[in-house]
């Protein structure tokens, strides 16, 4: 990447993308005050944060997946995101098992500017159809590969072999929370070398989100997400307030720091945030399993008389990528068959 003269990064290109509307449905279990939201889109539209990301956490349409419905439709996102970012583009979240490409059309009818695909690595290759539809619906389509870090480097880079030469951009995501920045520069450098423009996306389960993202960015990422206060799914994200005041240290006050930071406090104290288990945030990170899976490792813990870091290690163990639905199942029926020789010789 470019080196400014005093040896630093060249900050010149560096976006900052804020997912508080978005990742932070999560810690508010998808239910926004509007006044809020209102008053907060209102208040981004005057700093220079270059995108804005609204909707349901999961993503468009996520209530199609059986999942708790926003209280706010996405018709009504798209209103008042429209209204109110007059003076830059604003997104959503979309994935391919439940938001559809009709929908994601209707909705660049009504100003959207961008749509951020998200999947799994191994995924990609049975969704590149739906990739290109999403191209050429939209235009600026970004490639959200979530759980990144379960996926070596180098399947990480086959996965993307055909992918639309016309995607905006490619994000590497620390879904887990479980990256260290040099595992950050390894997989940003890699994906550099193949596409011009590749985004960060970092949760804080472990407290790295901020690191890694300075991290990304030093690599060559070009799109840093971020929300205010941190706040957003589990641990949350890099705190956008702070990658602000990292960027005025580093080079000048390009993002206004000051004014995101006003932000954070005001997010801090009108979100009702739902509290975290710490605990599981930190097995989460270190042993590798999404934060959405929780609910279920603790139900089958209990069933197979375990603990949740057992069924956590076990799944990774009978995963052949990230852990999914089955393998968590299975995980706990080893655990259940494991234990039942020593409660008979007790």
């Amino acid at each position: 990447m470019p080196m400014a003269a005093t040896g630093l990064p060249d900050i010149s290109g560096i976006e900052l993308l804020d997912c508080t509307l978005r990742d932070g449905a999560y810690a508010v279990d998808f239910q926004f005050d509007e006044e809020f939201v209102w008053t907060l889109l209102t208040r981004l539209n005057e700093t220079p944060v270059s995108k804005v990301e609204v909707g349901h956490g999961l993503g468009l349409e996520a209530e199609r997946s059986g999942i708790r419905a926003g209280n706010i439709h996405h018709s009504e996102w798209c209103a008042m995101a429209g209204a109110a970012l007059t003076k830059k583009p604003w997104g959503m979240f979309a994935q391919p098992e439940f938001t559809r490409i009709e929908t994601i059309a209707e909705m660049c009818e009504r100003g959207l500017s961008f749509v951020r695909v998200g999947m799994e690595p191994d995924r990609v290759q049975d969704h590149l159809e739906y990739i290109q539809r999403a191209v050429d619906t939209c235009g600026q389509v970004y490639l959200n590969l979530m759980k990144s870090s379960a996926t070596p480097v180098e399947e990480f880079l086959r996965a993307l072999e055909g992918v639309s030469p016309d995607i905006a951009g490619v994000y590497v995501v620390d879904s887990y929370g479980a990256m260290l920045p040099e595992t950050v520069h390894e997989y940003v450098t890699a994906v550099a070398e193949r596409h011009p423009v590749v985004g960060f996306h970092g949760h804080d389960n472990l407290g790295m989100a901020n690191i890694n993202t300075i991290t990304a960015f030093e690599a060559g990422a070009k799109i840093l997400d971020g929300t205010l206060n941190g706040i957003g799914r589990g641990s949350g994200n890099a705190a956008l307030e702070s990658l602000a005041g990292v960027i005025k240290i580093m080079d000048s006050d390009r993002f206004d720091y000051q004014e995101l930071a006003d932000l954070a406090e005001f997010c801090r104290v009108n979100m009702d945030v739902i509290l975290e288990d710490r605990k599981m945030q930190v097995l989460g990170g270190v042993i590798g399993i999404h934060s959405g899976f929780f609910p279920l490792v603790e139900e089958l813990a209990e069933k197979c008389h375990s603990d949740p870091a057992s069924v956590m290690e076990t799944a990774v163990g009978v995963a052949d990528q990230s852990p999914r639905k089955a393998d968590f199942h299975a995980a706990a029926a080893r655990l259940a068959d494991e234990a039942e020789p020593r409660q008979m010789s007790n």
